[in-house]
């Protein structure tokens, strides 16, 4: 019962402590960026995965076509 206390979340004292010195580290001006930075990651990984879903099925479907590419010569 102890290891699932220490892996619960923080609650609202600690997640003020937390955004106070966030602002303190970083100031009000760089959070904008980094949010919007978060932002980007989360879609392109969100993005990859639903790539990564479509070829797996693709590939237990049998769709996929084999490579016809020749080489290019240099």
């Amino acid at each position: 019962m102890t290891n699932l206390l220490a892996l619960s979340l923080p609650g609202g004292s600690e997640l003020i402590i937390i955004v106070f010195v966030v602002l303190l580290l970083f100031g009000g001006t760089k959070i904008p960026q980094l949010m919007r930075g978060m932002g980007r990651g989360v879609s392109e990984f969100q993005e990859g995965i639903k790539d990564g879903k479509k070829n797996f099925e693709k590939g237990l479907r049998g769709d996929d076509e084999p490579a016809t590419e020749e080489p290019k010569k240099s």
